[in-house]
């Protein structure tokens, strides 16, 4: 007789190389003591829907998505969770019994579950529980939804283009609105948590020239960017005194939900586990 299939999961995207996904699950997998795999994939658009479709028979139990597949990932999944229908993209798939694909964001969640771990769980009441979000892109829109579901009063979107910032700032009915970029100053009066989804300060790109002095005392920095680990945003904020969240632990939070549906434990974000990360990107 043959055992059960050893549980298989991967991240795809295009290009591929630089992800650090497998590396999060294959620790997970080593400290669970599981048997099982993490695979890259290297899956050029055009092949996105026939990849999708042979997933029922390919052995996998699901995986991630990245750049450029998410909202196709978003249009070809049988069902999607409601957190995924409002923010309009997927970045974990799940293979069900039935083979039916489920896809969900879990962005959302894992960037709100690193504010819990560095801030403590008490972060929205920050200032009056305002935020403000640098950029309209697919990072920001996650972000938005994820605010807006941990109960944020205020949500101000800001993107040089102002019908994109309207259309992220809809996504928190009621609590979101499109911020002008020259309005910064006087918004960041008020915010407790400032957030950049964009790539300015990422490596390669230019910095992100914001003047941090209006924040209160008491307001936090979080930056998505993660290599570098230290941007100068963060910099800026930690030399002013401020709390300065960076963006590894967004994608070591947003892992959690996806190796739990895969592998079956739930597993912990640690200080081992930022370690090792940390050390592959300075490598």
């Amino acid at each position: 007789m043959t055992g059960a299939p050893i549980p298989r999961a991967f991240v795809v995207g295009h290009p591929i190389a630089h992800s650090r996904s497998p590396l999060i699950h294959g620790h997970w997998l080593a400290a669970h003591g599981l048997p099982g795999s993490y695979e890259r994939l290297d899956v050029a658009p055009a092949a996105f829907p026939t990849f999708l479709r042979a997933l029922p028979d390919s052995g996998f139990r699901g995986g991630n998505v990245t750049i450029p597949h998410k909202e196709a990932a978003f249009a070809l999944a049988d069902t999607l969770t409601p957190r995924a229908e409002k923010i309009g993209a997927v970045n974990t798939l799940v293979v069900g019994p039935d083979g039916r694909i489920g896809g969900d964001n879990t962005d959302a969640p894992g960037f709100c579950a690193h504010l819990d771990h560095s801030l403590g769980e008490g972060w929205p009441g920050r200032a009056g529980g305002t935020a403000v979000v640098l950029g309209a892109g697919g990072a920001a829109r996650a972000i938005v939804v994820g605010l807006a579901e941990r109960g944020l009063r205020r949500i101000l979107v800001a993107n040089r283009t102002p019908a994109r910032a309207e259309g992220v700032a809809a996504l928190a009915p009621g609590i979101g609105a499109a911020l002008a970029w020259d309005d910064l100053p006087a918004a960041l009066a008020g915010a407790g948590l400032l957030v950049n989804t964009t790539s300015l300060g990422m490596r390669g790109q230019p910095p992100l020239d914001l003047d941090l002095a209006p924040l209160p005392a008491s307001a936090a920095v979080a930056d998505i960017v993660y290599v570098p680990l230290e941007t100068a945003l963060l910099a800026a904020a930690r030399r002013r005194g401020l709390a300065a969240v960076d963006g590894l632990g967004m994608l070591l939070h947003q892992a959690v939900p996806g190796f739990e549906a895969w592998f079956g434990p739930r597993p912990t974000v640690t200080p081992a586990l930022r370690a090792k990360i940390v050390a592959d990107l300075a490598g």
